[in-house]
């Protein structure tokens, strides 16, 4: 299955089961009592207010990681100033794939299911963001055991960056570099990323990372600048393999 926003575990999709069925697709009253009362949840409601996008989406990424759902930003929209100024965030799940020419021969498998959950807010002009449209309505299950799954909700904290770029380097294998991050961690939960998300940044580092002998290539491009341009100055520190340390 190809799914941008989960790894691991069996996902089921199709299930007809929403969490909140009880609840109008609109809430027009921001203090009417939510069916999840007596829970730790903090439904999103029209009115609620919050100091810029960035709080509006982490309140409600919080929400869906509680409830056990993916969620992104749907689209946005930008004032006469350039500004954003209005945004739609929905469950990742929302929509659905084109087909295209080949898909009746080969059919490529989808999490979309066409799921209406979404908010909406906008800013005024006092710079106070406020939701103003909620949907509370899935058409398959929610998961709140595999939220941290969830690509949203996957991250690696600078610590465990500088371990892995630093065992790399050692030549150590990047699957006991994971698992060492999983046990100081302690258990796949808490360490809030995946393998696979180590190995995309440690490719990204390779890709940056200067080479042997790209030292000496800068170098010499530096050297023939300075030959046609007395005012070009530059200093370049580099290590016993030829790769860049330092320049100026």
């Amino acid at each position: 299955m190809e799914d941008d926003d989960f790894d691991g575990g069996n996902f089921e999709v199709g299930d007809d089961m929403g969490y909140l069925e009880n609840l109008s697709s609109e809430d027009d009253n921001p203090n009417e009592k939510s069916s999840l009362e007596g829970t730790d949840i903090i439904v999103p409601s029209v009115g609620m207010k919050f100091k810029n996008e960035k709080e509006v989406f982490e309140f409600y990424k919080n929400c869906a990681y509680q409830i056990g759902f993916p969620v992104r930003k749907r689209n946005s929209k930008k004032g006469d100033d350039g500004v954003v100024r209005y945004v739609t965030f929905t469950c990742s799940r929302e929509g659905h794939r084109t087909s295209g020419a080949n898909a009746v021969l080969k059919p490529r498998p989808t999490i979309q299911t066409r799921c209406k959950e979404r908010l909406t807010a906008c800013s005024g002009i006092n710079g106070i963001w406020c939701i103003n449209t909620v949907h509370l309505e899935h058409n398959h299950k929610t998961r709140p055991s595999k939220s941290w799954l969830y690509r949203c909700n996957r991250q690696i904290n600078a610590r465990v960056k500088r371990q892995l770029e630093i065992n790399d380097i050692a030549g150590i294998p990047l699957h006991k570099s994971f698992n060492s991050a999983v046990v100081e961690a302690g258990g796949y939960e808490k360490i809030a990323c995946v393998e696979k998300d180590c190995r995309n940044f440690i490719d990204k580092v390779r890709r940056l990372r200067l080479g042997e002998g790209d030292a000496a290539a800068i170098q010499a491009y530096f050297s023939r600048m300075q030959a046609s341009s007395p005012d070009f100055y530059f200093n370049i520190d580099l290590d016993e393999d030829a790769r860049l340390r330092n320049v100026f």
